[in-house]
């Protein structure tokens, strides 16, 4: 599997090397090659222009012209509270769309925001909108 528990470490460690008191949070992806590369958000006076941390890995990936096979996205509101598992928002599922539907993404285990599991990209959103385009040969 893509995702695995060193591709997690690996955004938690990218979250505590950038924000290493307070409030902290990253991204790592991988790639088909086997590449890992993290990311944090980009925090703008303007929150509208802001970027979550999950973009900055998405745009190195696609500039290196690697395709994304695995993400996972960390965040804790504290030094003393626990890092969280994040599921992509809507606007990142679209962007990992890129790489098509078995991307396999971290999701928090039910009850257990701390704790991930793997599941691909069609099962975050089964319903996507382009399926209904690709079916219609389109």
């Amino acid at each position: 599997m893509p995702l695995d528990q060193a591709l997690v470490d690996a955004a938690i460690a990218q979250a505590l090397a950038r924000f290493p008191s307070g409030d902290a949070g990253a991204a790592a992806v991988r790639t088909a090659t086997g590449r890992v590369i993290t990311s944090v958000s980009f925090d703008a006076p303007n929150s509208g222009v802001s970027l979550c941390h999950e973009t900055g890995a998405f745009c190195e990936a696609n500039r290196l012209g690697e395709r994304v096979v695995a993400s996972v996205c960390v965040s804790r509101s504290a030094a003393d509270r626990p890092f969280l598992i994040l599921a992509p928002c809507g606007v990142c599922q679209e962007r990992l769309a890129l790489w098509g539907a078995d991307v396999e993404v971290a999701v928090a285990v039910p009850g257990q925001p701390g704790r991930w599991q793997a599941r691909r990209l069609h099962e975050v959103n089964p319903h996507y909108w382009l399926d209904a385009v690709r079916d219609a040969g389109e």
